[in-house]
């Protein structure tokens, strides 16, 4: 996908320090300051424009949650997404997914979201694919021992590759759809893609999983 390029992006995600965490690394071990509260951390790697985490945070306001973007460009629709909302219980953070374990401590976040990813359909690209081992291990290491990932994608063959990889991981699998809309779980706060993509017929897959070995 392209990106269109947004100049001012950055002068407006930094005009916003209430909602867009600047250097997010001085508060690892410390977000439930950053929210004021004890409340459960939910995170969105990879949050895109928004409508997920921001919908998600008006939903349930008794759960923090950060949206985790990489591009300026398109955090900043997630920005305009949560001011609009005027939630309070949401921050983003325009940061690689890489960096997890610089930014959060041991056992900080409850949950890890992780809808409509690339899916770098090349066998060579299959470490940049969220649900690689690589990243599970950050996930392992952030994530308290309930802790839970939840996935959603339309692209079957991500599907297929992920629950191979949470199985040879060693993950538990809680929940499966092969056809999310047409089963009966909700209720589902729908990503941008996740809209385009059910309109066109298209099939979603969703499942959970946790870490056994917590």
């Amino acid at each position: 996908m392209r990106l269109r390029n947004k100049p001012w992006a950055k002068d407006k995600l930094d005009s916003h320090p209430e909602i867009v965490v600047r250097n997010p690394e001085q508060f690892k071990g410390k977000w439930h300051e950053v929210f004021g509260n004890k409340n459960p951390i939910h995170i969105e790697v990879g949050t895109g424009k928004g409508q997920f985490v921001s919908g998600m945070a008006e939903l349930n306001a008794d759960i923090n949650y950060i949206g985790i973007e990489l591009f300026e460009s398109v955090i900043v629709t997630a920005l305009d997404k949560a001011l609009e909302k005027d939630v309070r219980n949401l921050r983003l953070l325009n940061e690689n997914a890489m960096d997890l374990t610089k930014i959060f401590d041991r056992d900080e976040i409850s949950r890890v979201y992780l809808n409509f990813s690339d899916p770098w359909p090349k066998i060579r690209h299959a470490k940049r694919r969220l649900t690689h081992s690589n990243f599970l291990d950050l996930y392992k290491e952030i994530l308290i021992p309930e802790g839970e990932i939840h996935f959603k994608t339309d692209n079957q063959g991500l599907f297929e590759y992920s629950l191979q990889s949470f199985s040879e991981y060693g993950l538990l699998l809680t929940f499966v759809s092969l056809d999310l809309h047409k089963s009966e779980f909700g209720p589902n706060i729908m990503t941008e893609y996740e809209e385009k993509f059910s309109n066109k017929g298209q099939r979603i897959y969703r499942s959970e999983v946790r870490y056994l070995n917590k």
